[in-house]
């Protein structure tokens, strides 16, 4: 296997400006790990699109592939917990970040950041959900140990048209809950949002106020948030009393300005979701959630296949914010 050479989507460094371009490369490049992949598929996210732009808090030495998502079949392992033939997911670690990601036809990686793919998923499925769907289940899974339940009233997802916003939709569906779908224009993302099946559609100007007080009617009873910033502080303080709110990502801003009033007047929780370093065995459970109870109806529905040559145009609708669901690459 040496030997054998394979097309990767390349990140390099020249003068100080960062260069895409498909290359060839060979298997003997890839980094050390006890566990080679050949990827059939691979997601876009936006930490891809961030890595792939030289963004030194994601990626640190270039020249890279980046990719933190890939599914396929394994080639060589020595590893007893894989073999030849078997299928399987690597999503986050550090794949894609600092070590070659999944925007290549073959991964090599150690065996403790695998999965193997549940029953009831398909190699294409496990990339429609990916990271995305993983951070969704982590989200949805926080609400529900905290204690949320559907009686309490509806629970809004902020980004709900991007990838982990629409999949956190599905999923509180699965569950029973009415959800509200919050996103930053409701005409780019009316027809998204009409096929999750979200009970209410709102953007914004809903989710961002700009009043001042340190508490606001309430709107909802929990909320998934993406987005941070002012989004996040507003959640907070129009969630009913007793609400839970979860917290995964900083599209708007990693700042958090509010007080403390929403939690000692209203018994609200914020609560912190992490995917990229959780631990194997709580990754395995949720992924059996995800091909069993909480599968998303309709999943390929939900993505755009693309192949690597249009890899680069999709990182840069994802740079804009035009990107609508999920991007999986097919190799």
């Amino acid at each position: 296997m040496t030997g054998t050479t394979f097309r990767a989507y390349r990140v390099f460094e020249v003068d100080g400006t960062f260069v895409r371009k498909l290359v060839k490369r060979s298997v003997s490049e890839l980094p050390e790990g006890e566990v080679l992949i050949r990827v059939k598929y691979a997601g876009l996210n936006y930490k891809d699109a961030l890595s792939a732009s030289g963004n030194r808090g994601v990626t640190r030495n270039y020249p890279h592939t980046p990719g933190i998502d890939a599914a396929g079949i394994v080639e060589d392992s020595s590893s007893p917990l894989f073999n030849p033939g078997d299928e399987v997911a690597v999503t986050s670690y550090d794949l894609g970040m600092n070590t070659d990601g999944a925007f290549a036809e073959y991964i090599r990686v150690p065996a403790n950041w695998i999965v193997p793919l549940p029953k009831g998923l398909t190699l294409a499925e496990s990339m429609v959900l990916g990271t995305s769907g993983l951070t969704a289940a982590l989200s949805v899974k926080r609400l529900l140990d905290a204690g949320q339940k559907p009686s309490q009233g509806p629970v809004v997802v902020t980004g709900a048209a991007g990838g982990v916003g629409s999949l956190a939709v599905k999923i509180l569906l699965k569950e029973g809950f009415e959800v509200i779908a919050a996103t930053s224009n409701l005409d780019d993302s009316r027809e998204v949002i009409e096929k999750l099946g979200a009970h209410l559609h709102i953007d914004k100007s809903e989710t961002d106020d700009q009043s001042g007080r340190p508490l606001i009617r309430p709107k909802w009873a929990g909320a998934v948030d993406v987005v941070g910033g002012n989004t996040l502080a507003t959640l907070l303080k129009a969630c009913k009393y007793g609400g839970n709110v979860t917290t995964c990502g900083n599209i708007g801003s990693g700042e958090l300005n509010t007080t403390v009033y929403p939690f000692i007047l209203n018994n609200i929780s914020l609560l912190g979701v992490d995917s990229q370093k959780t631990p194997l065995e709580e990754r395995k459970a949720v992924w059996e959630k995800l091909a069993g109870a909480w599968k998303p109806d309709g999943l390929d529905d939900l993505a755009t296949f693309i192949s690597l040559d249009e890899l680069e145009t999709y990182i840069q609708r994802l740079l804009n914010k035009k990107n609508r669901g999920q991007v999986v690459l097919e190799l």
